[in-house]
């Protein structure tokens, strides 16, 4: 029996041990394979979304590099390489010039020539001599500087105007250049027949001016127009004025400017004497005022930078100062001289002025030999170049700017090759105040480009952050209240069915393209709050207090029959009143303006605080830019409200407090820290915005608060101007500049905001 019932129990057993090992798996039981499979698909997502991350980081490090490497031109030093030159063997020249390739440097000698030698090996290519002399001796001579327009003075008291051409010519690949010379008809300036000491010279469109010392105390002024009557004849009207009986001191200097509207003489004493000289007829002097500010010092060169506006005073102590006209603003007529730039003096007496033909840039000479580099904009002196201690009388700027001859008392020549692109900027100039060319004072300005080349360009920051700031605050302005209001209210008040439609709606708005919304203000909003301004502004007040005259009237329902109404359903008794709020506001705003603005509220404002009234302007750019920001506002809110812990909720409520006193001062505290993060990411939105503030304002730099000016934003500068910015130019790397301060002024707020979000989340983990 114990063996047949172990056998038995053997039979038994084996069946079951074969039926758990042919068992079938369980339906829905997950595999190995499938197991595994699952365990390397999330890896591959997981290096997926880790390279992607990383790539993310690479991409925006990669593209800060490059905005900084396309900026950092900005702040290299100019360079000056000093050029080999031949030793002239002439007599000392009256003036020198040099053609655009630097192959060719001109002279206009004492012996009646112009003479044209190459910068090469120093020989004379061509030399041309002045046959309106006619047997008399040259006494003086002048070049502006930028033009290649010469006139010599002789000792019979004639001006004898020549004017230098270059034309070059390419033969199998090589370029040669052939000078000219044209030679104008003489002016006898002075009648009495004296030698001219010193001169200056400017012909425009037929009219010639011309002003010309005879002695230390003679300065004569000499008009010549052309007039054509209506048979067609003309003739040559010619005016001489001897202006000596208004000096009182020597002349050293003379200036006339490219108007020919303005004679300025430096004196022996430090003053200067300022002619307006549009008639010629009748020429008064019209201001005096002292140059310099040591005493005993003498003005010992004038000068004009491009465009003929800015006057360049050099003294015989070496200072250096720019002046230039400023409007008197209780005499528009008056035009005074105002020094605007101080500039690095030389240690001597100052003997040779060059305006640079391109920007405004200028090289000044002195006795002891040596050359500075300077520019007026930027208040800077850049280089100091040194030829030994001979004078230099002698100073010219290459026509491309980026070379500098002079020549010493000696006839020795001397030349530097310069690498100065960006003399403009300085911190100064990008972030703070610059007298520039007809301006009353110093002020912020950003002004890229002109219609001539004689333009001072203006890069101030200054006003293009002011305006991003004062954009991203009209719309915080109207964003932040309804953001965080709307979402208190989604969150702590409305019914969850209804929250669960609304709170998707508003999200999706963050899907509508900026473009679209720029579009729809600048040119239907802009137009429509123009015609109802003072319902807009009547709007700020009625909304909210028909809301609150709304939640009392609220309040007066019977209890019973406001607890048998979903949480949400005053909605449908608030909505249809604020409707026709809105709908009275701007029904009324036709006669309010009318009542109170005399009709026209534009017209009145100007009138009142004379602020005038841009259509598109901060108001549109506020509700436009804010009605894009309100999604990311209110979703940060919403859900810094919701992840409120809900005990604390309940607590409140349990404790006697009503839903508003706990929404007030316990969830609203609670919650914001992430209401900060939602403001502060709202405000990185904002002021990265590009085509709002591009459509919707009128794109104007300037620096002024009010809610009816426009304004223009770092962003919407880059889009306007980088298309015509010519690759490497001071513009285009100044918009590169433009794009970092905004990198990392988003790249700031972006970060703070993140910070606060991570700490609150550390913060609701622990409660």
């Amino acid at each position: 029996m114990p063996d047949s019932q172990a056998m038995a129990s053997q039979d038994i057993a084996l069946p079951r041990v074969n039926a758990r090992a042919s068992t079938p798996e369980k339906k829905g039981a997950p595999s190995r394979v499938n197991l595994r499979w699952k365990q390397l698909t999330d890896k591959a997502a997981g290096v997926v979304i880790t390279a992607g991350g990383i790539a993310i980081i690479a991409s925006i490090i990669l593209i800060l590099f490059v905005i900084v490497a396309e900026t950092l031109p900005l702040w290299y030093a100019p360079t000056a390489r000093s050029q080999a030159t031949p030793a002239l063997e002439n007599p000392q020249p009256l003036v020198m010039g040099v053609d655009e390739y630097q192959e060719i440097v001109y002279f206009a000698t004492a012996t009646g020539a112009i003479e044209f030698r190459s910068l090469a090996d120093g020989h004379i290519l061509q030399r041309f001599e002045i046959a309106g002399l006619n047997g008399q001796q040259v006494t003086s001579a002048y070049r502006d500087g930028i033009h290649h327009d010469v006139a010599v003075g002789t000792s019979g008291g004639m001006l004898i105007p020549l004017r230098i051409l270059f034309s070059p010519t390419f033969v199998d690949g090589k370029r040669i250049i052939t000078p000219e010379v044209r030679e104008g008809k003489p002016l006898q300036i002075d009648e009495q027949g004296r030698a001219l000491t010193s001169l200056v010279y400017r012909e425009n469109e037929g009219i010639v001016r011309a002003a010309a010392l005879v002695g230390p105390r003679t300065l004569l002024f000499f008009s010549q127009q052309e007039q054509t009557s209506f048979l067609g004849e003309s003739t040559l009207e010619q005016a001489r004025t001897d202006l000596s009986p208004q000096l009182k001191s020597d002349v050293t200097a003379l200036a006339l400017d490219q108007f020919q509207s303005n004679l300025l003489a430096g004196t022996v004493s430090g003053e200067i004497y300022h002619w307006p000289v549009d008639e010629p007829d009748n020429v008064q002097l019209r201001q005096t005022f002292p140059a310099v500010s040591t005493p005993g010092t003498g003005i010992s060169v004038l000068g004009w930078l491009i465009g003929g506006r800015s006057l360049i005073v050099g003294d015989t102590s070496g200072g250096v100062n720019v002046w230039v006209q400023v409007r008197n603003p209780a005499n528009p007529q008056d035009t005074p001289y105002r020094n605007a730039h101080q500039l690095q003096s030389h240690r001597a007496q100052v003997t040779a002025i060059a305006p640079s033909p391109r920007d405004k840039g200028f090289i000044t000479a002195d006795v002891a030999g040596t050359v500075l580099v300077h520019h007026s904009t930027s208040a800077q002196t850049l280089l100091t170049l040194s030829t030994g201690t001979n004078p230099l009388p002698l100073l010219t700027f290459a026509p491309k700017a980026n070379g500098a001859l002079t020549v010493d008392s000696h006839g020795q020549l001397f030349r530097w090759d310069l690498h100065n692109p960006h003399p403009e900027i300085t911190l100064k100039t990008l972030f703070g105040k610059v007298w520039y060319e007809g301006y009353e004072k110093p002020d912020y300005t950003w002004q890229s480009s002109s219609g001539t080349d004689d333009f001072e360009p203006k890069f101030s920051l200054t006003p293009l952050t002011y305006g991003t700031l004062k954009g991203t605050f009209y719309a915080l302005l109207i964003a932040v209240p309804l953001s965080i209001c709307a979402a208190l209210y989604t969150s702590q008040f409305m019914h969850p069915r209804i929250r669960n439609v609304v709170k998707p709606t508003v999200e999706v708005m963050a899907a509508l393209p900026s473009v679209v919304l720029g579009f729809f203000a600048g040119l239907w909003l802009a137009s429509r709050i123009e015609k109802i301004v003072p319902a807009v502004f009547l709007l700020l007040i009625a909304l909210p207090l028909v809301s609150l005259i709304a939640s009392f009237v609220w309040r007066l329902i019977p209890l019973p029959v406001r607890s048998r109404l979903r949480p949400g359903t005053e909605l449908v008794f608030l909505a249809p009143l604020l409707l026709l709020t809105i709908a009275a506001c701007i029904s009324l705003s036709g006669y309010i303006e009318t009542a109170v603005f005399h009709g026209s509220f534009p017209q009145w404002l100007y009138t009142t605080t004379g602020v005038q009234y841009d259509p598109r302007n901060s108001l549109v750019v506020g509700f436009a830019m804010g009605f894009a920001v309100i999604p990311i506002i209110y979703t940060i809110s919403e859900d810094a409200f919701s992840n409120v812990p809900q005990h604390l909720i309940s607590g409140s409520l349990a404790l006697g407090a009503t839903r508003w006193q706990t929404a007030i001062r316990v969830v609203l505290p609670t919650a914001s820290p992430g209401l900060f993060s939602a403001v502060m990411i709202g405000f990185g939105r904002a002021v990265g915005e590009t085509m709002i503030v591009l459509m919707a304002t009128g794109n104007t730099p300037v620096m002024d608060f009010s809610p009816f000016n426009g304004f223009r934003a770092l962003s919407a500068n880059i889009a306007v101007e980088i298309p015509e910015a010519p690759h490497g130019g001071t513009l285009y790397r100044v918009l590169f500049l433009a794009a970092l301060q905004l990198f990392i002024l988003t790249f700031f707020v972006n970060t703070i905001a993140e910070v606060v979000r991570q700490r609150l989340r550390e913060r609701y983990s622990k409660i």
